[in-house]
């Protein structure tokens, strides 16, 4: 811009801006976690710098430090990041609405006057001789749409119009402007300014040269001390801006305060500019800006007009940037995959605990039709640690009704159950800790011959650890009879357990009441699955376990059994049903106060005030029909005389071990002794009934007991 003696008018290269990838995984992580709904105005902190290259303009930036740590509704003034030599901190506001509609409908006029006027409130108020950094304040707002990962935002950086507007009669490189020996201190001078960490992010100075040749760089509060005669006095800036003919968008503000605080028509400003980390007067600009009486800008009653909303590619509109691509395949699943649940938290499920839900570990005894529907349905609730066990293999029929396999599967003899499962956990969802175990489970009624004692016992064993490393545990198996040995082991330890069996057009789905013992509360509290209140344990008897309502020990059910009684045969539609419905009472149980320990509940029974529970009743049986389309739920109580959870059996089992675990597989009859029930059983064959054969009519209607 050549200098004449009328001037010609000041132009401003305009402020660009730049996001950090790591700003919007920030702004996402805040959304979804804490502010929800609340589209509320939220202090945010720019970082720019002066320019260090003689082809390229800096930008200001955003990182993920830009956003708060914590947002909080008390105060709307931002917690400034500190800066240093190579980011200069500014504060801004963001506008993050929650629809794209509500982003086209901002009233972006208002927004940037706004803006402004806290720019201009602070040039009247003294803050940005204090704080000079007030005067590069920004605006940005924004939509994220979080399933797409595409972000559509504006910037925009107010700027205080001069009415009419500054002109400027001389703009040269400082080189050209300092003698050799101003030069060689003024470069000093921003040496030790540009390396103190009081100094380095002031982004707004005072250049001053006195008579000897000699330059300090002071802070605008000391304008004051600047007025001795004989003095050259510049405003300098930090100039993000490389153009050799325009200075920088932070002028703008700088001149207005200028004229408004101290009434300066004439001001010699420096445009300070860096090369390689050094001060370069060659790129550095010195020019005298003409301001002719703006109108308006002395009365502090009318605020100027501003503007400052940022071109894209020479127009007036938004950017958007897409970051599904460029993220991380499985990081970008994580975020899409837990989305649900956390919008669940925004209105829905405020209480809704996800990291008690993602640190739960889970054992799915049976990867057949219940325990691929089950995994599924526990992926979705956020649980990553999954373990299965089974000792089947893919079978032909299965891909049909077990959604976890595919043909590859059933080919060369069929993939083990457990193990393809868990290939196929990891295809659908990356991040996934599943593992697959392939062991048998022994059962009552299917003796072990002398030469597999030890491999039966070691399977015990491996079932025991299993069961001690997890905090929740899923009965899916087919038999009746595969479910007491994990039954007696979940009891013993007192474990969270959720049994579901199917019928052809029936379902069953129950959680186990606690273990017998009390001393066992220890291990519950370690797993932090709720805060559990064990002070009603001593009050109400216990909820009872899968077996707790049989008069018999469970025996082989399969053996001189015909196909379709060999195999499960039921509806297609049952499976998922009540593999859905066990998740539910699993994420049920870990969010009621007493855990393991809840009452069992009724439809509209008010127990505990279950109605204030967010998720609602916590049944203790759930029965449904298909035939009826029908569900009810029920509550049983533990029996003393229960093959799998009694105090006798599990006392038995502490004392004996995997010995004890041998005879009742063995001897058909030992658990039925055991407990009582074959005496039980003695009795009430003997046991005659004398039927009333009373028709009178005469009888009290009292006496009839509803059923």
């Amino acid at each position: 811009m050549a200098a004449n003696h009328k001037g010609s008018i000041l132009q401003f290269a305009p402020f660009q801006s730049a996001v950090d990838e790591g700003f919007w995984h920030r702004l996402s992580s805040l959304k979804l976690n804490e502010l929800g709904i609340d589209d509320s105005p939220i202090p945010i902190t720019g970082f720019f710098a002066p320019c260090s290259h003689s082809q390229v303009s800096n930008h200001l930036i955003l990182l993920s430090e830009s956003l708060p740590a914590k947002v909080t509704r008390e105060s709307s003034a931002p917690s400034t990041t500190k800066g240093n030599r190579n980011r200069c901190s500014v504060p801004g506001t963001l506008y993050n609405t929650n629809t794209v509609e509500s982003f086209h409908a901002l009233d972006k006029l208002s927004l940037l006057k706004s803006e402004a006027k806290k720019i201009w409130e602070d040039i009247l108020s003294g803050k940005a001789l204090e704080d000079s950094s007030v005067l590069a304040r920004f605006l940005l707002i924004s939509f994220a749409d979080l399933k797409k990962w595409n972000f559509h935002y504006w910037f925009a950086f107010p700027a205080l119009v001069l009415h009419p507007p500054a002109t400027v009669v001389e703009l040269k490189p400082a080189s050209h402007w300092f003698n050799l020996e101003e030069a060689e201190s003024l470069s000093t001078a921003f040496g030790q300014w540009r390396s103190s960490d009081l100094t380095c992010d002031i982004p707004f100075f005072l250049v001053n040269i006195d008579s000897s040749s000699q330059a300090i760089i002071k802070h605008l509060r000391d304008f004051e001390t600047c007025q001795n005669t004989g003095e050259k006095l510049l405003f300098g800036f930090y100039d993000p801006c490389h153009l050799p003919n325009n200075p920088g968008w932070p002028l703008r503000n700088f001149l207005a305060l200028i004229y408004s605080r101290w009434n300066l028509k004439s001001v010699n400003f420096l445009c300070y500019r860096e090369n390689r980390g050094f001060p370069d007067l060659t790129l550095s600009l010195v020019g005298r800006a003409l301001i002719d009486d703006p109108k308006g800008l002395r009365d502090q009653c009318c605020m100027p007009n501003a503007v400052g909303w940022e071109l894209n590619k020479g127009k007036k509109c938004y950017r958007t940037i897409n970051l599904a691509k460029s993220m991380d395949p499985t990081r970008l699943a994580i975020s899409a995959a837990d989305l649900n649940l956390r919008l669940m938290r925004w209105r829905a499920l405020p209480s809704l605990n996800i990291n008690v839900l993602s640190s739960l570990k889970c054992l799915l005894l049976g990867a057949g039709t219940l325990g691929c529907q089950v995994a599924r349905m526990l992926m979705a609730w956020g649980i990553r640690k999954i373990t299965l066990v089974d000792s089947g293999r893919v079978a032909m029929s299965n891909p049909m009704r077990q959604s976890l396999y595919t043909l590859e599967d059933c080919l060369n003899g069929g993939d083990f159950k457990a193990e393809a499962a868990v290939k196929s956990l990891n295809r659908i969802f990356p991040a996934m800790e599943a593992e697959g175990v392939v062991i048998s489970i022994p059962m009552p009624g299917h003796p072990v011959p002398d030469h597999e004692a030890a491999s039966t016992i070691d399977d015990c064993r491996r079932l025991d650890d299993l069961i001690n490393s997890h905090d929740a545990v899923f009965l899916l198996t087919d038999t009746r009879e595969s479910r007491w040995l994990p039954t007696l082991l979940c009891a013993n330890t007192n474990k969270v357990t959720i049994t579901a069996a199917l019928g052809f057009d029936s379902f069953l789905v129950m959680r186990h009441g606690a273990g017998p013992s009390g001393s066992c509360h220890d291990s519950i509290s370690q797993t932090n699955i709720a805060n559990l209140s064990l002070s009603a344990t001593n009050t109400r008897q216990r909820l009872g376990c899968y077996f707790c309502n049989d008069v018999v020990a469970p025996i082989d059910s399969t053996a001189n059994r015909t196909l379709d009684q060999q195999c499960t045969v039921t509806r297609p539609g049952l499976a998922p049903i009540a593999s859905a419905i066990a998740v539910e009472l699993l994420v049920g149980i870990l969010h009621h106060p007493e855990g393991i320990y809840a009452e069992g509940e009724l439809l509209n029974s008010g127990i505990n005030g279950a109605s204030e529970q967010p998720l609602g009743i916590l049944p203790h049986q759930i029965r449904g029909s298909l035939s009826q389309f029908s569900q009810m739920t029920l509550v049983g109580r533990s029996s003393d005389s229960c093959t799998a959870c009694s105090s006798m059996v599990v006392s038995e089992y502490r004392n004996r071990g995997m010995d004890f675990i041998l005879q009742a597989i063995n001897h058909p009859t030992y658990l039925e002794d055991l407990t009582g029930l074959t005496e039980l059983m003695k009795s009430t064959s003997s046991f005659q009934l004398d039927w009333d054969n009373d028709t009178d009519g005469s009888g009290d209607d009292d006496e009839c007991i509803e059923i």
